[in-house]
């Protein structure tokens, strides 16, 4: 079984609480079921949240969906100016045996702009 990463992000409407469970829920939802992946598959999950989102910890929503035992941080992303506002983008480190290539990386909603090149 290879360690491989999986990328993603999601733009929230507001910074809300239970809006950034919501949406940082519905990205790890789709992250899992679009790699045929569990909780125990994973190794590790990077959270970086855009400068202008203080309600709360993203890794929180993932405490939420029942990941428990896997190690999880929260940074905060660079502030530069003109990038997207509101995003949450999540670096998961996981165990699969599907190749690099059939790794499907996730950018929910209009945060598909951020990487055209690999958002599926």
């Amino acid at each position: 079984m290879a360690v491989r990463a999986v990328r993603g992000a999601v733009q929230l409407e507001r910074d809300d609480a239970g809006h950034m469970d919501e949406q940082v829920g519905a990205l790890l939802t789709a992250i899992l079921e679009r790699n045929a992946l569990s909780a125990d598959d994973l190794i590790s999950i990077w959270f970086t949240a855009t400068p202008d989102l203080h309600s709360d910890f993203p890794a929180a929503a993932a405490r939420k969906l029942g990941i428990v035992d896997v190690p999880l941080i929260c940074a905060q992303e660079l502030a530069i100016e003109g990038a997207m506002p509101r995003v949450v983008r999540v670096l998961a480190h996981i165990e699969s045996d599907r190749p690099r290539a059939e790794i499907a990386h996730v950018y929910l909603g209009a945060a598909a702009a951020l990487r055209k090149d690999i958002a599926q």
